[in-house]
């Protein structure tokens, strides 16, 4: 005797603001999914371009419900989405832009993924990356991120922390997340240091090992000059050169540090007032925590700092946080520079 797995009812979280001239195409995306919503739910910031009276034209000939919620005041993208989330009623709760494209499969493709792995509380896709008219596939949005085959390795090998820790690599607008989940998630907090809505999101579920990635372009990622967020290249960190160890103002050096042991800081408070304290990922954040803090403060008498630099040497630190991209010689030229400079 065999036993049928029910059917998750699905919720599509829509933010909108001055989306009039994108929107049809995304709604237009929806319509024709294999699977079809529940219901949409749409969370509109105080749009001004007419996209209000768009809204309820495409509700009223919608084949699922659809529910319009207008904000009295700006909230912007992160308290927006935190709106629209709280409001979905399904079993799983897609997270969507106003200016993308959504191939006919992703919902169907992501849903089967949840069913057939219960142990995960969030999934994202990948997604091509477009112009603004949705022309060009030539870039994935996974290689914007640095979210390559070395890092997605570490992600299933339980390192997921870690490599959020290094940057959001979890695109809002690509996810799905249990309805379950949810009061982990929100209230989503006004400052996360280095992340927006999506990426706590990923950090939450990072603790626990529980957001998995579908490694499929299941859309089309709009890239325009109207975007709040979007595709950046990544930022290349300033060059120090040996010789710079030796001669550049200490205060310099420490700046960076200290932002970082800061930002983890925050971080680290904020999840330990939201998850279980024996999450599997938050090893991960305590152990960078104590590195920087650790560089960050190092005496001025140089024979001091010899035993903490080398033991973190000697544990991986050094090696385990460099930037991916840094030449092989990268974590010694730090090790000097934190017991010279």
């Amino acid at each position: 005797m065999t036993t049928s797995v029910q059917k998750p009812t699905i919720s599509i979280a829509i933010c909108t603001y001055n989306g009039k001239t994108y929107l049809p195409v995304q709604w237009h995306s929806l319509l024709h999914q294999h699977l079809l919503p529940d219901e949409v739910v749409i969370s509109d910031d105080c749009s001004s371009d007419g996209t209000p009276d768009l809204l309820k034209q495409l509700a009223d000939e919608a084949p699922f419900d659809v529910r319009i919620l207008p904000n009295t005041t700006r909230l912007g993208y992160n308290k927006n989405f935190e709106r629209a989330i709280a409001a979905c009623k399904g079993d799983l709760i897609f997270l969507c832009d106003q200016d993308d494209f959504w191939l006919p499969e992703k919902i169907s493709t992501m849903t089967d993924y949840m069913v057939q792995h219960p142990e995960a509380q969030m999934a994202f896709c990948d997604a091509w990356v477009t112009d603004e008219y949705l022309d060009g596939r030539e870039e994935r949005f996974w290689k914007a991120v640095r979210f390559d085959e070395k890092t997605k390795t570490r992600w299933l090998a339980g390192e997921m922390m870690d490599v959020m820790l290094d940057g959001n690599r979890m695109m809002g607008c690509a996810t799905v997340v249990r309805q379950s989940y949810l009061p982990l998630i929100i209230p989503i907090p006004k400052n996360i240091p280095g992340y927006i809505y999506d990426g706590w999101m990923a950090l939450v579920a990072a603790t626990q090992n529980a957001v998995h990635f579908i490694d499929q372009p299941l859309q089309l990622y709009r890239t325009h000059v109207q975007q709040q967020v979007g595709v950046r290249p990544q930022e290349v960190g300033e060059r120090i050169r040996l010789r710079d160890r030796f001669t550049r103002h200490r205060a310099r050096k420490l700046a960076p540090l200290h932002k970082k042991q800061i930002q983890l800081n925050v971080i680290s408070q904020l999840l330990s007032e939201r998850v279980p304290q024996d999450s599997p990922g938050l090893p991960q954040l305590y152990r960078q925590l104590a590195h920087y803090t650790m560089r960050s403060n190092l005496p001025p008498n140089r024979l001091k700092r010899f035993i903490p630099v080398l033991t973190s040497l000697w544990k991986g630190n050094y090696h385990r946080y460099v930037d991916p991209a840094a030449d092989w010689y990268a974590p010694y030229l730090a090790v000097l520079g934190d017991l010279f400079e």
